[in-house]
């Protein structure tokens, strides 16, 4: 046998028998997105779904021309038929509308829901053991909805919206201090938007409270302009969200349970009596592994922070309500 040949055979093999599956449901800007930044963590093989033909596909073979120059080994597909995503560790749900300039993400609830529900009685059916991530607008009440109509375990349920969120929070901090993004560490509890809530107290560079760096002033404004990021960036783009920022959340919240990190991020999970709330989903710290959810970290908070959760929590309850579920 030549060498060419047992460099195909053991390149083949790192491909498609030594890494696990993620397979992700729609193929727009965010999706593929993902898929790249997935890609490059080479934690795992990725299938791209899209309901239009050639979508996926097209998509899947630019990506994998590119592993030459990054340097990524793995198995990247896409196709039209969900069967595909048939033992995949974690699905990832990023299909539906999305937002338009003066359109609210709760205004695209009914209109998700109709497009998310057949998707998740196909996972239940082609990938019944896998882990759940949601991005689809509004995030919080489609997670909730998928662990609803799934059955799966809520600890196999997921959002993506914290993980976005800390990271703007980190951005502009680190703007102001002209300090490292990666220096920062934040906190966002609650919902999406004007919904979230952003501990002050939580907000720290390098160990240093925010509140010893900045004074409350400037604070109020980096909390003001993060829950305003999304919304800013669609009034510039006009015809499209954000999609590097909500990929790259998508490809770290993967990563972490892929790789059994143990990582502890802020996501949309389904509550049933943390924080005080039950048949809910809300963004709170969590913990990630090999199973999804490890463990739901249950903060002590600050009176003032409580009182902006529960009028988060209400919205949010209200929201969820109208699904009928």
């Amino acid at each position: 046998m030549m060498i060419s040949d047992c460099r195909m055979m053991k390149y083949k093999k790192n491909k498609e028998e030594c890494m696990e599956k993620v397979s992700i449901i729609g193929s727009g800007n965010v999706g593929v997105a993902a898929a790249f930044y997935l890609a490059e963590k080479g934690s795992a093989n990725i299938m791209l779904i899209d309901k239009l033909e050639g979508k996926a596909e097209g998509s899947a073979l630019d990506l994998s021309e590119a592993s030459p120059l990054r340097g990524y080994n793995i198995k990247i597909e896409g196709s039209s038929d969900i069967k595909k995503i048939k033992g995949s560790k974690v699905v990832v749900i990023t299909a539906g509308k999305v937002r338009k300039p003066n359109t609210l993400r709760l205004e695209l609830l009914e209109e998700n829901v109709k497009i998310i529900d057949p998707i998740i009685e196909n996972i239940k059916k082609y990938a019944p053991n896998s882990i759940i991530i949601v991005l689809s607008e509004p995030v919080t009440a489609m997670t909730y909805y998928a662990w609803k109509k799934s059955g799966f375990d809520r600890m196999k349920v997921l959002g993506v919206a914290g993980k976005l969120d800390v990271t703007r929070v980190c951005e502009f901090v680190a703007q102001e201090l002209e300090v490292t993004p990666i220096e920062v560490s934040a906190l966002v509890l609650g919902g999406h938007h004007k919904f979230m809530v952003i501990p002050p107290e939580f907000i720290r560079v390098c160990g240093i409270p925010i509140t010893e760096l900045l004074p409350a002033d400037k604070i109020k404004e980096i909390i003001s302009k993060a829950r305003e990021a999304g919304t800013e960036i669609l009034s510039l783009l006009k015809r499209q969200t954000s999609m590097y920022s909500p990929g790259a959340a998508i490809a770290e919240t993967v990563g972490a349970i892929m790789s059994d990190t143990k990582a502890i991020i802020c996501a949309p999970t389904c509550l049933d009596g943390e924080y005080g709330f039950k048949n809910n989903c809300l963004d709170v710290p969590v913990q990630l592994g090999t199973d999804g959810i490890e463990k739901i970290i249950d903060l002590e908070l600050s009176l003032s922070i409580r009182e902006q959760l529960q009028e988060s929590a209400n919205v949010i309850s209200k929201t969820i309500e109208s699904l009928g579920i």
